[in-house]
């Protein structure tokens, strides 16, 4: 088996836009202080894990609600489609949980980084690549994630406001054409 690069970067960039570690920056930032600090380790963990979790028995999981891949696939090109969205525009789509309890990993490990948004992405990535290149993403993106974790103050001072929303805004466009293609190579099954 020849290793397929491009599969590699689509799904390492899926991911990473879904997630959107930077973007979440100031919602990071602002947590920290809160809490009076942030355990970077704990919350890359804990959102592996979940992630993970749903790389290996989410398909099981769907059977047991009587659902395919394709059928998820195709939701969850909806949910990815309104986060793209959400990016994009700057307006609230997804409501945040304003009782969301203080700590590591309810909110930051869940919703943020590993939310309903990224599971549904995985689930969806499933559909269209191989589970070796979703699981290399998977990795690549969770050694991204507590990099950032670790920076925040820096990358705060790095970017900037302008920046942030600059690097929000290119990623939801990304996200809007991933998608469509998830949308339309998933759709297309059902009238066979």
């Amino acid at each position: 088996m020849s290793f397929n690069f491009d599969q590699l970067i689509t799904i390492t960039f899926t991911l990473f836009a879904v997630i959107d570690i930077v973007g979440s920056v100031p919602l990071l930032i602002s947590l920290k202080d809160k809490m009076g600090g942030l355990r970077a380790t704990q919350a890359t963990l804990v959102s592996g894990f979940l992630m993970l979790a749903f790389l290996f028995v989410g398909q099981e999981f769907l059977k047991i609600l009587g659902l395919d891949i394709r059928s998820f696939a195709v939701g969850g090109s909806i949910v990815i489609f309104l986060l793209g969205l959400e990016m994009v525009l700057g307006h609230e789509i997804f409501k945040a949980d304003a009782n969301a309890q203080s700590g590591t990993v309810v909110p930051v490990a869940f919703p943020i980084i590993a939310g309903s948004g990224t599971l549904t992405t995985i689930m969806s990535l499933k559909a269209n690549f191989e589970e070796t290149y979703i699981l290399a993403g998977i990795f690549i993106n969770l050694i991204i994630v507590y990099i950032v974790l670790k920076s925040l103050v820096w990358i705060k001072k790095v970017l900037g406001e302008n920046g942030l929303t600059a690097v929000r805004k290119f990623f939801g466009v990304i996200l809007l054409a991933i998608a469509v293609k998830i949308f339309g190579s998933n759709l297309s099954a059902f009238g066979k």
